[in-house]
């Protein structure tokens, strides 16, 4: 029995309250709702990339500081229980930390290559397709090379095929 993708994401409602004040503010200064309310005729212009860029930016700052707060905490725990269940404890406290930051890593390594999109001027546009990605799934998710239809085709292929 052939079952369908359903498209499970409701389209961005557009404040028209918000609908101007993009015209007055810089893009680091913008806020999710008023990129949102933009026409789309306004498609990834200045104001979109810096806003992006700015939020990407946060991201990465926000991720190193993280990551310093976990050198700091791992300095701080390496005291000598003698309680093996407490050792246990800290030691899984400290894989579960290390395995974030590596995810961290490798969401850095996203950020990065979308800041270098925003500088070649592809950010915003399917990797495969060439369409627009969506200012909603991109302020979702700021790494995003492939539009939701895309996604969804390959992580299709992915479940049918084990790829």
């Amino acid at each position: 029995m052939p079952t369908t993708l359903q498209n499970t994401a409701a389209p961005a409602k557009k404040d028209p309250k918000l609908a101007n004040n993009w015209k007055t503010k810089s893009g680091d200064d913008l806020t999710d709702a008023e990129v949102l309310s933009m026409p789309e005729s306004e498609y990834m212009n200045d104001k979109q990339l810096a806003f992006f860029r700015h939020k990407l930016t946060q991201i990465k700052q926000d991720m190193h500081n993280n990551a310093g707060e976990t050198t700091e905490h791992l300095r701080e725990d390496t005291v000598v229980v003698p309680d093996p269940a407490d050792r246990a404890t800290i030691e899984e406290e400290h894989a579960l930390e290390l395995r974030t930051r590596d995810r961290e890593r490798k969401l850095l390594k996203k950020i990065e290559q979308s800041i270098a999109r925003i500088d070649a001027g592809d950010y915003g546009y399917c990797d495969e397709t060439g369409e627009p990605i969506g200012v909603g799934r991109l302020i979702a998710r700021p790494t995003a090379t492939l539009s939701l239809e895309a996604q969804q085709r390959r992580e299709l292929k992915q479940k049918m095929y084990g790829d």
